[in-house]
């Protein structure tokens, strides 16, 4: 699906690239997310279970609006686990324990990993591709990620 919205097909190119291993990354985070929620265990179980549940539903709802900004783009998004794993530059492993400091840890530093990624895309999008949709819907993201991320940090003391 062409789509002109004044950004050169080539840029669209490398800007779906990016959001590609971006939502790669969100959704190995997911997982990992809602594997802390299903096989946590130990000293404060019901509450980090409660925890991680409103994590992973902010990530998928994260997962929705970046697949339907590459399709805005006019391409398709990757949307199988095989593709996933190509594209995501997280690890799959929990590393650790099932105990809530374990999870929160290997996450906290998901988390992190995105922020970073997602701060060095926001001025390569907008001054390189000349793609101030995508920057700017960064820029959003990068809010949510860092307040989740404190959330994360604030159980580790």
């Amino acid at each position: 699906m062409k789509n002109n919205i004044g950004i050169s097909e080539e840029n669209k190119q490398k800007v779906t690239l990016e959001l590609s291993k971006l939502l790669a990354d969100e959704y190995v985070l997911f997982t990992k997310t809602k594997n802390a929620h299903w096989n946590l265990e130990g000293i404060g179980f019901h509450g980090l279970h409660l925890f991680f549940e409103e994590q992973f539903t902010q990530l998928d709802g994260m997962i929705d609006t970046i697949a339907e900004r590459i399709r805005s783009l006019g391409h398709y998004s990757p949307g199988s686990l095989k593709q996933f794993l190509e594209l995501t530059r997280l690890s799959e492993n929990n590393g650790g324990s099932n105990s809530g400091t374990s999870y929160i840890a290997n996450i906290l530093e998901d988390h992190r990993s995105i922020i970073f990624t997602l701060r060095e895309n926001i001025d390569v999008f907008a001054a390189s591709y000349k793609d101030y949709g995508s920057s700017d819907f960064l820029t959003g993201l990068i809010s949510a990620h860092e307040k989740m991320a404190w959330m994360l940090n604030s159980h580790l003391g």
